[in-house]
Formats: structure tokens, sequence, C-alpha cells
């Protein structure tokens, strides 16, 4: 007869660690498309630490169905109502692991699990449903793991005995109260991460404490626990390593006073934005790979090079597209979150367009997809672009095809729209500064049809892409050098974050960071190099203005890589809760409180942990903080522009 009373909280138990089933098979399938990125590192801690995320996740979840099973009300067991809680479990863990499958197919971009500022970051787009469908037909084999999995989770499911005839109501009453009074530190202890007193709730910051690697967190974590955990959360907090501030800024101090004498050289600014254009595709910057065999997918850019500056080390500094823009026209690094989605976006923010928009330049900002489309325009107006050219204005512009170089999907292809981009900026007027982002090396991976048998499908499916972007990036270059203002021009070239890899020195937590960096001033005596340097998107800003010798105080987390010793250059970003730090030939790991590893650069798979081994780690260590509280302190405090 005890059973009968304990009956729905048995029931429940069972089918919660059904749900675990469903977690676990979403976190191997998660693992087994991502193989080469967690191939090297997988431990049981790792899995250990899935567990205790998942328990937090499950159990937060399934709150109303643990609520709708053990509510102290006995007229509730009857077959309608159970059948109600069956529906509302499997439809509840049915998404969880919709969403965990998703994010499986989205990792290779980002290197982390999905937050809700994923809601922001596409609110604009309309095309996501075609996006969706597409992804679902790439991952078809998600669909059918899917259907089985909720399909098993139906069938599987425990209904509880319903012996109505047989019990008494006020045992039965009180046996539910007192389950869910048992149940109730359970649920609180799983959510909170472990019963001891001392224990916060787990953030999605604690993955880091089960893995070696920044990458592997995503492992640990799920999606719906990322999800609920960064709904309405402070995105910026704080640290205080230093009490003073004078004593941070003599470390580290974003605000630049220009001390030389020169006169402004007004020379014109053009910068190429280049969609997932990672360092992996460009042989020039590949020498070593595959011993000295490897000729890369971009003999434009290549050719370029051989006439440019560009860095032996260089990163981008965030995993987005919409990390790219902040990081390479405001000198903004993504920690955290993606900035433009962050309560900060509503700061005074500068940036290169509004720095030269103030000494006479004209300035333009050339994307070829509609209008509002990732947030793009509202940051190129906030940041002092003048004008604003988009698909509508392709579109409309009769020299050119209009709609029938649409790509179907996201964007006009970037051969024709690279080329509407160097006729618009032969109509204005010197000096003058533009930013263009292309789209086509992007997701879903096609190119015109006119194309595809000029670069066929090879190595991995972005390759081909690279290629058609690469040729439309050398016929810009050969069109812009007929153009009068060209040899006045300083041209940088880079990419707004790395994507799809088939080497492994580029999956681990640095080299997912990799992009070009490359700066072309074709009226320059400077001699073509690959300079001995670090270098960074956010670099970007502050050594445009040292070329141009801007004479005024302005904001920018970068330095100026071209005119600082190489010991002295330096780059960092933020992975899954650590940010990296690369200085003096190392990179610094560091989860805010603690470094986490050292690794030396020519170590490229990141495999000899030198943590207290390294001498000049405690400097790394207190150049990181001040750079980071710098940071928080100017994103909470609106000071994203220097003091007037």
């Amino acid at each position: 007869m005890l059973e009968s009373y304990l009956s729905p909280l048995l029931a429940t138990v069972v089918n919660l660690l059904l749900a675990y089933v469903v977690y676990a098979i979403a976190r191997l399938a998660y693992l087994l498309d991502n193989w080469s990125y967690f191939a090297d590192s997988l431990t049981a801690e790792v899995l250990q630490g899935g567990l205790v995320f998942d328990t937090a996740a499950i159990l937060v979840t399934n709150i109303p169905y643990i609520i709708l099973m053990l509510l102290p009300l006995h007229w509730k067991e009857n077959r309608w109502w159970h059948r109600l809680c069956q529906t509302v479990f499997v439809a509840v863990n049915g998404v969880a692991l919709a969403v965990n499958l998703c994010d499986a197919a989205y990792f290779p971009f980002t290197l982390r699990r999905t937050t809700t500022t994923i809601f922001n970051e596409f609110q604009n787009e309309q095309n996501l449903g075609g996006v969706l469908l597409t992804e679902t037909l790439h991952h078809w084999y998600f669909v059918v793991l899917f259907i089985i999995v909720v399909y098993g989770l139906w069938r599987l499911y425990t209904m509880p005995r319903l012996q109505s005839g047989k019990l008494t109501w006020w045992r039965y009453d009180i046996a539910t109260l007192l389950s869910l009074a048992a149940a109730s530190p359970f649920v609180v202890a799983g959510i909170r991460g472990g019963f001891a007193t001392a224990v916060r709730p787990i953030t999605i910051s604690n993955a880091n404490q089960y893995v070696d690697r920044p990458t592997d967190a995503a492992l640990v974590l799920n999606t719906p626990f990322a999800l609920y955990r960064t709904i309405g959360k402070a995105v910026f907090t704080v640290p205080q390593y230093f009490d003073d501030e004078q004593q941070m800024a003599s470390v580290f101090t974003p605000i630049h006073v220009p001390n030389d004498t020169l006169p402004m050289t007004k020379k014109n600014v053009v910068v190429l934005i280049v969609e997932s254009f990672g360092r992996e595709y460009i042989g020039a910057l590949n020498k070593s790979l595959e011993n000295g065999r490897y000729h890369g997918y971009t003999p434009n850019v290549d050719s370029l090079i051989s006439l440019s500056t560009t860095f032996e080390y260089s990163f981008c500094n965030g995993r987005k597209s919409i990390d790219g823009m902040p990081s390479i026209l405001s000198s903004i690094p993504m920690f955290v979150e993606p900035f433009f989605l962050t309560p900060a976006s509503m700061n005074q923010v500068s940036g290169i367009a509004d720095l030269l928009g103030s000494k006479g330049y004209e300035t333009a900002f050339f994307h070829g997809a509609q209008r509002g489309s990732m947030g793009f325009m509202a940051f190129a107006r906030k940041t002092g672009f003048q004008h604003y050219y988009g698909r509508e204005d392709y579109d409309e512009d009769p020299r050119f095809d209009g709609d029938k170089d649409f790509d179907g999907m996201w964007a006009i292809w970037d051969e024709p729209f690279l080329q509407y981009y160097q006729t618009k900026m032969s109509e204005m007027k010197q000096p003058f500064m533009t930013a263009v982002f292309t789209a086509s090396s992007h997701h879903p991976y096609e190119i015109p049809e006119k194309y595809r048998d000029v670069y066929p499908e090879e190595g991995i499916i972005m390759h081909k892409c690279i290629r058609y972007t690469d040729m439309a990036i050398g016929k810009f270059f050969r069109e812009a050098s007929r153009q009068p203002w060209f040899k006045n021009t300083i041209f940088v070239l880079t990419s707004d974050h790395t994507n799809m890899s088939d080497h492994n020195f580029y999956q681990t937590d640095l080299g997912g960071f990799c992009s070009p960096i490359i700066i072309y001033e074709p009226g320059s005596n400077r001699q073509p190099a690959i300079l001995p340097k670090v270098a960074q998107q956010i670099d970007i800003l502050p050594t445009i203005m040292g070329l141009l010798h801007y004479p005024e105080p302005y904001f920018a987390f970068g330095i100026d890589v071209l005119n600082t010793p190489a010991e002295q250059t330096w780059a960092v970003n933020y992975l899954n809760g650590i940010y990296q730090y690369v200085k003096y030939g190392h990179v610094l790991q560091f989860d805010g409180q603690t470094p986490r590893a050292v690794y030396a650069l020519r170590d490229s798979m990141m495999r000899h942990n030198l943590v207290g081994r390294f001498s000049q780690q405690p400097q790394m260590e207190r150049e990181l903080k001040a750079i980071i509280q710098q940071y928080m302190e100017r994103m909470t405090n609106d000071r994203l522009r220097p003091q007037r």
C-alpha cells in the first residue's frame, strides 16, 4: 500500500532519469558531430561536469512537470491528468533535445554554447526560415535522431499507478505533500550545483573547472542551461584588481594621446571585412603547413600579401560577425558577450568613421544584405558613418543587375557587390573612409552557378566559397588600381572571424581566433613584410590613426602595431569564461581569478602547460587584469571616449 501512495514520486524520479538519458544522447551527438575539436582532450572529468550541468538544466526545465506530478491534490489522480503530465514532460525535454542538437551544428562557428543574445543577434533577419531549412537538410541525421528519441520518450514514460478506489485520500495528500517537501531540497541543490552552503548557483564559467581547454567547456555545458542562465543577467561585472585608477592606467589605458608632431596625412582609408576569411585558408600565411606543400585557396590575396605588411601572429577578437564590427571599426573587443547586444551598446561610442569624419572625411559603410541585417546599419550610424549602402541601394543602381545578383539567402554575391563598392567610392569626395562587409563565404556555402565548375567541391565545403571570394577580391583590387584615388589610399583587409577548419592547429583554443590583418598602402615606400609581431583586430583603428598622424586623443583598446616594438605587441580574446592573452611569445589563459594555463606560441597544439613555470607570467597577469578592469569599468560607466 505504501507503494501506491508514493507512486507519483517514484514515477517522477524514473522519468527524470529518462531525461538524463536524453541529455546524454544530445551530448554524444554534440561530441561526434564536432569530433575533431574534442578528440584530443576528452576526459572523464568532462562527463562528470556534464552531469552537474545536466542536473541543473533538467531540474529547472522540468519544474512544471515535478509540480504537476507532486501536487498534494487527490483529485488529480486520473488518466487525463497524467496524460497531461506526460505531454508536458515529453514537450519540455523534446525542446531541450532540439536546442542541443541545433547548437551542435552551430558550434564550429562560435566554439561556445548559444546564449540568449542570439535572439537579438538575428532579430532583424528575414531569411531565418531558409537558413534553418538548409541546416536541417545538411544535418538530416539530427532530425532522424530527434524523432527516434522523442518517440522513445513517449513510449518509455512511466505512468504512476492509479488506484483511486483503494486509497485513503488524507493519507495520499500527506504522502504527496511530504514527497514534494522531500524533493524540494534535492531540486534546489541540483540547480545550485551542490549541497554545500558555500556553493553559489553554478554559471557558465563554472564549466571550466572540469576542462583543461576553454573550447571543451562547450561540451561540459548544455544549451538549455546556457540559455536560462543568461536571461536578464548583467553582462559586465567590474573586478577590483586595482584600487587606484592611476596605478591601473600606468599598466594599461585605452586612451591614446598622439605624440608625433607631423601634420595629419589625409589619405583615404578602405577597410575590407571579409566574411569568415580565416588565416588558415591563405597560402602565403601558412608556408609551414603540410610540410611546405600547402598552397591555400587564395591566390589573389597571396599576391596582395606580397605587396603588403602583415604579421606573423594575427588574431580576431571574437567568434561572430557582430564581434568583428566593434573590434575592427571601434577597437572594442568581445568580452563575455557581443558588445552591441549588451546594454553598453547605448554608450557614447567612437570609431574610425567618427574620428576621420571630424577631420573632413566622407564616410560610408557597405553591406550587401538588406538594411538592418545583423544590426550593422545601426552600429555604422552610431559610430559616425555618414552613408550606408545595402542590398536595396544596389538594387536601385541601374548600372548593376539588382536582385539577379542576390544569393537567395543573405546578400548580393561578393563579385558584383565589390564592384559596386569601388564604383561608389569613385563617386565620393576625397579624402574618404569606407568599410565593406562581404557575405558570400558563409553558410549555406554556395557560389554563383557560373562558377560551380570553376571552383568545384574540394576539401571542406568552405573552400570553394573562399576561392570565389578571393577571386572577387582580386577583381576589386584590379579595378580599384585604375582609379585616381588608389595610390592615395590605405587598404586594410581582415576577416570578421574564422570558420570551418581542416587543420588541427586552427582548432585549438587560440587557433580558432587566427585571422589575417593585411595593410596595403600602394603609395607608400614601406617595404612589404610579414613582421614578427602580434596583431589583432582592435589594433586596426590605432594603426590607421598612426599612419595618418591623427593629432587628437582617441579611444581604442588596441595599439598602433606598426609603431610598437615587437616584444610589446599583444592580443586578447575571450572564450567560454576564459581570457586568452598573447604576449612575450606565450599565451596566458585566465578565468578572471586564477591563471589556468600558459603555453608557448611555438607549442602550436597547446599541449605543454607552463603555468607557474614562465618567468613573465606575473607580468602578463598584471597587464591582462588592467585590460579587463578598464574594459568593465568603462562599459558600465559609459566612458568609451576620451574625457574632454
